[in-house]
């Protein structure tokens, strides 16, 4: 997702359909600033809130949001906003995919 996004502003062409990235072509943020979805080093809790909710206003209504949020899990990413969910929601629910995977009868979501 955002990485992309610096791509897109640069003039890159998108990439070919069926490639791995190809869903970042139809995310909502491809025309976002980066620092909406990665803040800067320092920053306050006040505009990190402020920050982080906007980009989550982005991602609900991104149709490739599960692809974007499958992705930065599996990765994984630790930082920044993919898929709606912040680096701690992030963390949280690889840990919660892992323990299902590890359940018997259970089929990973």
């Amino acid at each position: 997702m955002p990485r992309r996004i610096r791509a897109a502003r640069t003039g890159a062409a998108p990439l070919a359909p069926g490639t791995r990235w190809a869903w970042q072509d139809a995310a909502e943020c491809r025309d976002e600033p980066i620092t909406l979805f990665f803040g800067p080093p320092g920053e306050r809790a006040p505009e990190r809130e402020v920050r982080e909710r906007r980009a989550k206003e982005i991602c609900a209504t991104c149709p490739v949001r599960p692809e974007c949020l499958d992705y930065a899990i599996a990765r994984p990413e630790k930082y920044g906003t993919w898929g709606g969910l912040g680096e701690e929601e992030r963390a949280s629910e690889r840990r919660n995919r892992t323990r299902r995977r590890g359940r018997p009868g259970r089929r990973a979501a």
